[in-house]
């Protein structure tokens, strides 16, 4: 089964990329032919900051190898490394309705807002579906809020099967279950649009700092709280087993503790968690030479398969004329 997925270079990856979409990216390169992707034409939309892009690109490409994503396993390449996506793009443009992408809630949620929608953003699903049927990928893992994008990806490959014959392969999208909704440091779903975010590789004081002051509420330290829905108690949960959360828990509803308490063993239990990772990243940023390389041979394997789909295309809808010289 071939799984693909790809993920913004907008910022440092937080907590909430890492339980929220990479470590079941990792997980499914055991079992699957993966093709992961950082998305910097994507990024586009909301990045006008040359260099800032640049590093972000490599800095994702580093946190993603860093955390446990193989290239032996998986190929990982940059969106703008193949360019075939961007052709393919505008083959699908010719097919896709202005009302289906109207629809589409990322646009429909920043008109309504009064906010800046440009047309990056408004055919934003149709690169998208690029992205996903350039490689015939049979399954993509998304979030609850990239679902209508997947069915937009369907609804297009089918359209077009429909005109040219079998070409694309219909990808399904899995729901990841094991996704978490990762509460930010003010109890908000963690999101850098929200500034609540704590990253993956930042320096461990700043780590730390940011996890002391996180916003609880003021009930006394005798009282007994509820961990059911408490967003600490939420965070502490992603980094133990199951041991450790019921001990915590069995600590709420006894009461008698205080906030800070729990704030020293979340940050050390993220510390512990994320330490190997940043080891292997220090050693990632000190032969940024080899993470290029692992990039060129990614986007050389994306591009040798994105290729044999494109010609498929073209040839099916007549771009390929030569053909009829041939005949």
């Amino acid at each position: 089964m071939r799984v693909l997925s790809g993920i913004q270079p907008t910022g440092r990856f937080h907590w909430g990329n890492y339980f929220g979409a990479i470590r079941q990216y990792i997980d499914l390169q055991n079992d699957n032919e993966a093709y992961y992707f950082i998305a910097n034409l994507h990024a586009l939309t909301t990045k006008r900051n040359r260099e800032e892009l640049r590093q972000n690109t490599l800095d994702a490409a580093m946190d993603l190898l860093a955390l446990g994503l193989d290239p032996e396993r998986a190929t990982l390449f940059v969106q703008s490394d193949v360019p075939e996506v961007s052709e393919l793009c505008w083959i699908l443009m010719t097919i896709t309705s202005r009302g289906r992408l109207e629809r589409c809630h990322a646009y429909k949620e920043k008109k309504s807002k009064g906010l800046p929608a440009d047309m990056g953003l408004f055919t934003y699903p149709v690169l998208m579906a690029a992205d996903i049927l350039a490689y015939d990928s049979n399954v993509v893992p998304v979030g609850e809020d990239q679902v209508q994008h997947i069915e937009v990806c369907r609804d297009l490959a089918k359209s077009f099967n429909h005109h040219y014959g079998e070409v694309f392969v219909i990808p399904e999208a899995r729901i990841m279950p094991d996704a978490a909704r990762v509460p930010g440091t003010n109890g908000e779903k963690m999101s850098k649009s929200y500034n609540n975010t704590i990253e993956l590789f930042e320096d461990v004081q700043s780590m730390r700092k940011k996890v002391m002051r996180i916003e609880t509420d003021s009930r006394p330290m005798e009282q007994p709280k509820d961990p059911e829905g408490d967003h600490l108690y939420q965070l502490y949960s992603l980094f133990v087993d199951e041991t450790k959360r019921k001990a915590l828990a069995d600590l709420y509803r006894a009461g008698g503790f205080g906030y800070g308490q729990v704030k020293k063993m979340l940050a050390d239990e993220a510390e512990a968690f994320f330490a190997p990772a940043r080891e292997r990243r220090a050693e990632l940023e000190a032969h940024p030479e080899r993470v290029l390389e692992i990039l060129h041979e990614g986007a050389v394997r994306a591009r040798r398969k994105a290729r044999e789909v494109l010609d498929r295309v073209q040839h099916a809808c007549g771009l390929s004329y030569t053909d009829a010289v041939a005949k």
